[in-house]
């Protein structure tokens, strides 16, 4: 018999039981539901709204049923719909009518509400963690790189030099602002929806700032309409681990060209590689590829959860069963793709000679050509049109600018001297970029020193 049969006078039909059950996914919340009915059996004899003996007897109740699921003696079932019913139903099971009393001043809505949002708590340190060891594979990285010269691209055409470190850099900062976006999540939603009842609060004499307070959160919520039917947190998990993948598959795109023939920056390790079951010349960089396509799935998780909230009207709907499975993918996606890519990451081998030898075609210096001129005198715009005149003719000659003689080069400007050839020299082109977050050593440096002081806060806070 359900819990709530009381106004029914049919049994409900196995279709609709099968099809309304939920427990088959959200039995993963059953640490949150568990806890978090402790924390309200604990006030609600604290507030004398039940017998303190009674409150006892539920939370030792409460802590055996989690010792049990925890150790796999306990077995759910679609009969008792979700996890708070299941839960309630082998607590009152095990220890008489001061189980029937545990509901007391609650609903299942803001029952969920709760155990839902104390589960993305949970949920983002573990997601942050992994960014963080990525973050400090990517400074090791950086730091092995800081003089390896390679081209800089944009529209995938080779713009100006620019070192491997540099480029690690970007990915690293990227992945330091998803960190900051998840603490940020993190922070908004600590609040507690318990004790909003079904949406208008309830009549009894409950203390809301006691069970924040057990459960670790700021305050309660405060308005009980919003306490139970906000998801608003789920939407910006969601949001912050789609740009946090957009990130990861633009750095796996990279990563497939990098170790493709045509490229050959780099080699991925073969314990991160895998072959072809008829071609066996080939390494095949699946690690990245599945990352790549794992992106689209989890924009879907976030799609899903706009698209189902989108026209709720207020306060709690069916529909919003519909928040559990898109996030809990979209977590178990993020938290199988960040570890595996981190290692293919920190294990690559990196040929800075391929990278070389590709920054020395397509004319990387040329607007380090046009800063000589303008240095010399000319305004940049002539020093511009200058220049690509000499690329034209360098196009013509089969040369680079800095084979041109230095005749060549007067019959576009007298004012270029020997000097010019040191300004084209790739490694000096680069060296020379040290203004604030540019690819010079002296700015890697400071970007990496900035990464690894940005882990080392963050450990220390998770650590807490």
């Amino acid at each position: 018999m359900k819990l709530w049969s009381g106004r029914f006078a049919k049994e409900t039909d196995a279709l609709v039981n099968d099809f309304n059950a939920s427990i088959q996914f959200d039995q993963r919340l059953y640490k949150e539901d568990i806890t978090g009915s402790m924390a309200h059996a604990k006030m609600l004899g604290d507030c004398g709204v039940i017998p303190q003996a009674d409150a006892a007897a539920i939370r030792e109740g409460l802590s055996g049923i989690l010792a049990d699921v925890e150790a796999g003696k306990v077995e759910f079932t679609a009969d008792n719909e979700d996890i708070h019913m299941n839960v309630e139903a082998l607590l009152t099971a095990r220890i008489g009518d001061a189980g029937k009393r545990l509901h007391t001043a609650r609903s299942r809505n803001d029952q969920v509400a709760l155990d839902f949002r104390m589960y993305v708590r949970r949920e983002i340190p573990v997601i942050t963690g992994q960014i963080v060891e990525f973050l400090d594979v990517l400074a090791n990285q950086a730091a092995k790189y800081q003089t390896a010269v390679m081209p800089g691209y944009t529209h995938l055409q080779r713009a100006q030099p620019i070192s491997f470190a540099h480029h690690l850099l970007a990915y690293a900062a990227m992945l330091s602002r998803d960190v900051t976006r998840l603490e940020d999540c993190g922070k908004r939603l600590n609040e507690c929806p318990l004790g909003s009842g079904a949406l208008a609060g309830t009549t009894y004499p409950i203390d809301r700032w006691e069970t924040a307070r057990e459960l670790g959160f700021d305050a309660p919520m405060g308005n009980s309409l919003d306490g139970v039917s906000d998801r608003d947190y789920a939407l910006e998990l969601l949001s912050a681990l789609s740009i946090l993948m957009m990130h990861l598959s633009r750095f796996a795109e990279e990563v497939i060209l990098w170790c493709s023939w045509e490229f050959k920056f780099i080699d991925l390790d073969d314990a991160y590689a895998t072959g072809s079951s008829i071609m066996p010349q080939k390494k095949n960089p699946d690690v990245a590829e599945l990352v790549r396509g794992k992106t689209g799935r989890v924009y879907g998780d976030l799609m899903g959860l706009l698209t189902a909230m989108k026209g709720l009207p207020l306060a709690y709907n069916k529909d919003m069963q519909e928040d559990k499975e898109p996030v809990f993918d979209a977590i178990d996606t993020v938290e199988m793709c960040l570890p595996v890519f981190s290692a293919m990451i920190g294990t690559m081998t990196v040929h800075p000679e391929n990278m070389r030898r590709a920054a020395g075609h397509g004319f990387i210096n040329a607007t380090d050509c046009a800063d000589y001129l303008t240095k010399k005198g000319m305004p940049f715009r002539d020093a511009y049109t200058t220049v690509g005149h000499l690329v034209a003719l360098c196009g013509q000659k089969g040369k680079t600018l800095e084979e041109l003689s230095l005749d060549e080069l007067r019959s576009a400007s007298p004012l270029f001297d020997e000097d010019v050839y040191d300004a084209l020299k790739l490694e000096n082109c680069m060296a020379l970029r040290g203004s604030y977050g540019g690819p010079a050593v002296s700015e890697t440096t400071r970007q990496i020193k900035t990464v690894r002081a940005f882990t080392a806060a963050r450990k220390q806070k998770l650590r807490k």
